[in-house]
Order: C-alpha cells, then sequence, then structure tokens
C-alpha cells in the first residue's frame, strides 16, 4: 500500500483530538505528508440564508482568525517530531471542502474522528464523517471515542 499524503481535518472536538494520534501514527509509519485542515463552516453558503445585521465578512474572518490559531495550537505536541506537516484553515461546508481538498491534494488516506457535534447542531450541520467516508475518493478511517471513555 502507498500512503504520501494523509489528511487529518479537525473541527477541534474531543473527537479530533482523539484521531489525531492515528493520523500522527500513520504518518510516521508511512514517511507521509501529514495535511491538518480546519473549515470554518459558511453557514450562508449551506443554507442561502442572507443575514442582514451581521456582516458576514467580518464574521468569517474572525472565525478563520481563530481558527488559524487554533489549528497553530492544537496539534504541536503530537506532531512534533514530524517533518512534513501543513496546516490550512478553509471556508465553505466542511465535508464538501474535505472532499475537495482531497481530490486537489492526491490525498491517499483521510483520518478523522467521528465524535463531534450532537442534538441540534448535528441535526442543523450534518454528519461530516458520513458525507467523507461515502464521498471520499480514497480510504477513509474514522475514529470514534470509546464509549467508556465519552462523558
Amino acid at each position: 500500500m502507498k500512503v504520501e499524503h494523509i489528511l487529518f481535518p479537525t473541527d477541534f472536538s474531543e473527537g479530533s483530538a482523539h484521531a489525531l494520534p492515528y493520523a500522527v501514527d500513520l504518518a510516521k509509519h508511512y514517511n507521509a505528508k501529514l495535511y491538518i485542515v480546519h473549515v470554518v463552516y459558511d453557514v450562508t453558503r449551506a443554507t442561502g440564508l442572507n443575514v442582514p445585521h451581521i456582516s458576514t465578512d467580518e464574521l468569517y474572518k474572525e472565525m478563520s482568525e481563530w481558527s488559524t490559531k487554533e489549528i497553530t495550537n492544537c496539534c504541536i505536541e503530537e506532531t512534533r517530531g514530524l517533518e512534513n506537516v501543513e496546516k490550512k484553515v478553509l471556508n465553505g461546508i466542511p465535508w464538501e471542502e474535505i472532499l475537495h481538498f482531497a481530490e486537489e491534494e492526491k490525498i491517499d488516506l483521510i483520518v478523522m474522528g467521528t465524535y463531534g457535534r450532537l442534538g441540534i447542531e448535528r441535526f442543523i450541520f450534518g454528519n461530516t464523517a458520513e458525507r467523507v467516508v461515502r464521498r471520499a475518493p480514497c480510504p477513509v478511517m474514522t475514529v470514534r471515542i470509546p464509549s467508556h471513555r465519552k462523558k
């Protein structure tokens, strides 16, 4: 099996944090480039709604700035020693952007957590992992938090 490019999409949830060591270990094992990607959810694009009282440009700018800081800090310890890591913040609908990124970068394996949003957030935003698994151009490894570790 040839694995040169691994994608680790993160939403900064506990599920993503639990999946990160798997992505890092696989990148080390295969000496592969690891892409760590976060997608700022573009609600206006997803729903077609325009919120006139809020400057969505300013909102997304702030969310992107926060995400850039978070993605820089979130994986420092886990990726220490990996030479080929690239971190990116994208804007859009997460599952669509993950799939587009995987196609563009010729990703060989996607490693992602399955425990992100619950309840109404899951209803509104959908299940990103499920959509990625169904449509990905490459194998997808999903990592669940063991039930005995859930809060």
